[in-house]
C-alpha cells in the first residue's frame, strides 16, 4: 500500500506503508528540488507508483482529477539528461500508468506531456498522465499553433535539426 508521503505527522517509524528513500540529488540552483524531496519522503505527495528508478504521484495542481506526474528517482533536469534505460524505465510506468487512469478512475483515454526545460515548473524531467473523457473541455493543443512560410521553410527547419541530430553525443 502507498501512503501520502511526507504526511505531517508520519515520520515512518513503525507505519510499514510510508516508505523511507535515500535522497538521490544534489540541491538544484541553490535550492532543493521538490521532486527530489517527494523522492525523500520529506515533502508530501499522494504516491501512486514507487518502484526502482520511477515514483508517481497526483499533480497538486490538476488539470483534471486524477493528472499523475511520472519522475525517474534520480534527479535529472531534462528528457536529454536521461540515460536511455532511464527513459525506458519512465516510459514503462507511464503506459501502465496511463492504463491504470482510464481503468481507475473511468477515463476514457489520457493526455500524456512532458516540458522541457520551457514551461517546466520543477526542474526535474516529469511526464504528465492527465486523464481524459469524452466533453471534458479539454480541447487539443491549446497553445497558438503556426505555419510554415513555405516548402523550402519547412525543408530548412527540417535539415537543421537532422544536423542537429547527426551532431548530438550517444547517450548511452
Amino acid at each position: 500500500m502507498l501512503a501520502q508521503r511526507g504526511a505531517p505527522g508520519v515520520d515512518g517509524g513503525g507505519d510499514s506503508s510510508v516508505v523511507q528513500v535515500p535522497v538521490t540529488s544534489a540541491p538544484v540552483g541553490g535550492e532543493a528540488c521538490t521532486f527530489c524531496g517527494i523522492v525523500a519522503g520529506t515533502v508530501p505527495a499522494q504516491l501512486v507508483l514507487d518502484e526502482g528508478g520511477v515514483v508517481a504521484f497526483l499533480d497538486v495542481r490538476p488539470v483534471f482529477k486524477g493528472h499523475v506526474l511520472v519522475v525517474p528517482r534520480a534527479h535529472r533536469d531534462s528528457l536529454a539528461d536521461l540515460a536511455p534505460a532511464e527513459l525506458g524505465t519512465v516510459m514503462a510506468a507511464v503506459q501502465r500508468l496511463a492504463a491504470a487512469v482510464g481503468s481507475g478512475l473511468g477515463a476514457g483515454g489520457s493526455w500524456i506531456s512532458l516540458n522541457d526545460r520551457v514551461s517546466q515548473s520543477v526542474p526535474h524531467v516529469h511526464v504528465h498522465v492527465v486523464p481524459r473523457t469524452k466533453g471534458d473541455g479539454l480541447r487539443g493543443f491549446f497553445w497558438p499553433r503556426t505555419r510554415y512560410v513555405d516548402d523550402a521553410d519547412a525543408a530548412h527547419h527540417a535539415a537543421r535539426i537532422r544536423d542537429a541530430l547527426g551532431a548530438a553525443t550517444s547517450l548511452s
